[in-house]
This record gives C-alpha cells, sequence and structure tokens, in this order.
C-alpha cells in the first residue's frame, strides 16, 4: 500500500525474466518507448500541476514512481535520438529533484544527457536552465555560470522568453547565495518584470521571495515585507504548500531581524509543517537554522546548540548549507552560544543534536519532541527506515563492496544495486557510503526491536 493505493511489484528473478521473455518476442522496443512516453506525460502534467491544490498529491505520485521514471531516464540514454525526450523529463521535474533533496541525481542525469552532444538547441537550453539552478543551490557556481551563459544565448535565439526569465532568476539566486546584494536585486527585479509579462506564476513566485530577502538584507523592511505578504496571498489562493513554506521561512528572518522573536519562531514552525509532506530537508534545515537564531536569543542556548547539531546532520544529507548570505548569522549564533555554555558544553549539547535524525530534530523544532529536560541521548532508537534488501545492501556497502559487487552478490543488474544505494542514501540523510558504514556498526550494537522491516 502507498499512500491509500495498491500497487504491484516484482521479484528481481521474475522481472528479469520477463525483460527475456520481452526481448525474445521482438516487442522489447516499442514496449519501451511506449513506457517513455507514458512517463515523459506523467511528469510534463506534475509540472504544470506543481503550483496548485493537488501539489503535494504530484510529490507522492513521483516518488512512487520514481524507479520508472530512472527506467524511462535509462532507455532515453541508451538509444539514439532520444536524449531530447530525457532531457523533456529531466527538465520537469525542476521542482521534485529540490523537494526531495535529490541535487546530487537530478544533476547526474543532466550530466549524461547533455554529455551525449546530441540535443536540439530548445532542450539543451531549458535543460541548462535547470541544470544551472541544482548547481546554484549546491553553491557550485563554477559549474552554473557557464551553463546559465549558453542558456541564456539559444533562449534569445530561439526566442523563448520564459527561459530567458529563467536564466535571469537563476543569476539572481546566485548572486544572492554568493552575498552579492545589488546584483542579486538587479537580476530578481529583472526576472520578476519578465515572469510577470509572460504570466509565469511558478517564476513570479520564486523571484517575489528572493527579492523581498535581498531587500531584506539590505536593510529594505518596508519593501521587503510588502513583497513577503503578495507573495503568500498568490501562494494562498492557488492553495500552494511548497512555495509557501519557502515564503514563510524567509519571511520569517526578516521578523526575527525587526526583533519579534516569537512571531518569527511561528513563521519557521509553520514553513516546517508545510515542507513535511515533501521531506524537503534542504528548506527544513533553513528553518532549523533560523529557529536556533532565534532560542540564542531568547536566552535558552542549550536549545541553540542542540539545533545546530541536529543541523548539521540535515545539511549532510543535501550537500552543505547553500544559503551562503546567512553564514554571517550563523556564525554570530554559535559564537554566541558558545561564549554563554563555555566550549565543553557546547559541544556536549551539539553532539547530542548530531544524535537526531531528521524526524527527530523536525520534532525537536517543533517542540513537540521531548521534553526539554529530558537527555535527549535516553531516547529508545527508532525502528530503521530500511526495508530488509535496503538492509542487506547496506550491510554490503559496509564490507566496502562496490555497486558492481552488489549487483552480484544479489544477482541483481546494477542498475537495480544503484538504485537500492540511491534510496539508502536519502531514507537515512547521508551523503557517503562511508556514513551508511557507521550506521550499520551503530545498527549491529542496538536492541532487536529496531532491526529493519520488510519491504
Amino acid at each position: 500500500e502507498h499512500h491509500h493505493t495498491v500497487r504491484y511489484r516484482l521479484l528481481e528473478t521474475i522481472r528479469q525474466y520477463g525483460r527475456e521473455r520481452l526481448t525474445a518476442s521482438g516487442t522489447q522496443t516499442r514496449t519501451q518507448h511506449r513506457h517513455r512516453d507514458y512517463y515523459r506525460d506523467l511528469v510534463a502534467r506534475a509540472d504544470r500541476a506543481w503550483f496548485g491544490p493537488d501539489q503535494v498529491m504530484w510529490f507522492n505520485r513521483l516518488r512512487i514512481e520514481h524507479g520508472n521514471i530512472r527506467a524511462a531516464l535509462d532507455y532515453c540514454l541508451a538509444v539514439p535520438g532520444e536524449v531530447d525526450s530525457g532531457l523533456a523529463i529531466a527538465s520537469a521535474l525542476r521542482f521534485y529533484w529540490i523537494a526531495a533533496g535529490l541535487l546530487h541525481e537530478g544533476r547526474r542525469w543532466f550530466e549524461a544527457l547533455l554529455g551525449t552532444d546530441a540535443a536540439s538547441p530548445d532542450a539543451r537550453a531549458a535543460a541548462l536552465c535547470v541544470h544551472a539552478r541544482l548547481a546554484v543551490l549546491q553553491s557550485d557556481f563554477t559549474a552554473a555560470e557557464p551553463m546559465l551563459e549558453e542558456s541564456r544565448a539559444l533562449a534569445r535565439r530561439l526566442d523563448e522568453p520564459v527561459i530567458v526569465a529563467q536564466c535571469q532568476y537563476v543569476a539572481g539566486l546566485a548572486a544572492l547565495i554568493r552575498h552579492d546584494l545589488d546584483g542579486a536585486v538587479r537580476l530578481l527585479e529583472d526576472s520578476l518584470v519578465r515572469h510577470r509579462e509572460l504570466p509565469y506564476p511558478k517564476g513570479i513566485v520564486n523571484s517575489l521571495m528572493y527579492l523581498a530577502t535581498a531587500y531584506s538584507l539590505l536593510g529594505r523592511s518596508k519593501e521587503a515585507v510588502a513583497l513577503f505578504d503578495e507573495c503568500v496571498r498568490y501562494c494562498e489562493a492557488q492553495n500552494d504548500h511548497w512555495f509557501r513554506s519557502y515564503t514563510l521561512s524567509v519571511l520569517g528572518i526578516e521578523i526575527w531581524r525587526q526583533g519579534d522573536l516569537r512571531r518569527a519562531a511561528e513563521l519557521e514552525q509553520e514553513a516546517i509543517r508545510l515542507k513535511q509532506p515533501f521531506d524537503d530537508r534542504l528548506g527544513i534545515a533553513l528553518c532549523v537554522e533560523v529557529l536556533a537564531w532565534i532560542a540564542a536569543d531568547e536566552g535558552d542556548p542549550k536549545r541553540a546548540a542542540r539545533l545546530l547539531g541536529a543541523l548539521r546532520e540535515i545539511w549532510r544529507s543535501v550537500g552543505g548549507p547553500p544559503f551562503g548570505y546567512l553564514a554571517e548569522y550563523r556564525e554570530q549564533c554559535e559564537t554566541a552560544i558558545r561564549d554563554r555554555l563555555g566550549g565543553p558544553r557546547y559541544e556536549e549539547l551539539f553532539r547530542e543534536g548530531c544524535e537526531l535524525s531528521v524526524g527527530q530534530a523536525t520534532a525537536y523544532a517543533l517542540r513537540e519532541g521531548r521534553p526539554e529536560a529530558a537527555p535527549l541521548t535516553s531516547a529508545k532508537p527508532e525502528p530503521s527506515p530500511l526495508t530488509r534488501r535496503e538492509t542487506e545492501v547496506a550491510r554490503l556497502i559496509a564490507e566496502g563492496k562496490s555497486n558492481k559487487e552488489i549487483a552480484a552478490a544479489l544477482v541483481v543488474a546494477q542498475r537495480t544495486a544503484e538504485g537500492h544505494v540511491e534510496r539508502i542514501l536519502h531514507k537515512l540523510g547521508f551523503s557517503s557510503r562511508a556514513q551508511i558504514a557507521a550506521w550499520v556498526s551503530e545498527l549491529d550494537h542496538e536492541a532487536p526491536e529496531s532491526t529493519s522491516r520488510d519491504a
């Protein structure tokens, strides 16, 4: 059962047997082509509906279909003449890659598809802009800049105003993250004008949100709040969750800077609740960080230290903190609570935060977790989030086996093994195989009730 629906799956050996029979029948290529067409249409519909009341439903649908989407992308890579379709699929998933915390995977698909040099100019222009956006969110500006330049040049030559407007937005976001506030304002103001003229609602709310952030950081609070309020109203009118959550989180920073700690905390906690259906770790991390600053200002350095510790593990799962324009606040918070608590006590509380899972950290940030006085390390370990097969793969990783060796050991295709590894990394909130190995070591010392559940 998945979200009140029932789906079927095949044992790996039966799936491989079915593929052999399909190949023998001579209809494999036609069937794969129809499969690709179905999922290209599915992700296109999800992209069109992303800003609206069915957003969470579409996100869950894409999550469930992730394996099929990978198979469709694999087909586009393997078959000559299908690169444009692959880029269309990867580009339509622009918000899914971010919301699902799959920036690494999204970039890998773009790199593979664009690396074939077989894309048409229009498909390449759109894909380069989305690829650059993912790179910017990982603070990989060296990679993003040439992609934006090429995308913008192609879009202008092809008369694609939506892509030009999106390039301006991504460039403005990059300037903001790099703390080039004047450059960010110039680019994001242009982006907002272009998106309003189209009109392109998703581009409007993105531009409003980060232009307001740039105004806020420049001390233009009145203008910032006016844009934040407009963005929230825009999102509420569409019954949107995801864009609204980001708007509330950055509005919370402005309200915190104005000194209204209670309202700022309420905004950050509301943003977290909106993000929870997506398991949006990038967005949740931003909210948790701001709540740490608020706790420090409220005179609760213990809570602030724990939140900063919890934050470290969440950042690791998404590739590091991308919000460079907030670095000054981050450093000020850490220095203040270190001075207040003393180095050893700060490190102790920080480590307690590090031991929290993403779910526990989120509950703690929402004040729905343990009482403040209870020692965090005394809680019973949570059950493993992995299925039985994923736990088996995790143990093979801990033994130092490569994906190819794992596939051979389990008698599955290498792509299947790679899919298991990707899911394990995401479920555990990790970014490396070494972290999986350490987790397996800890699992072996836990009580029997915390062993993995069946698929």
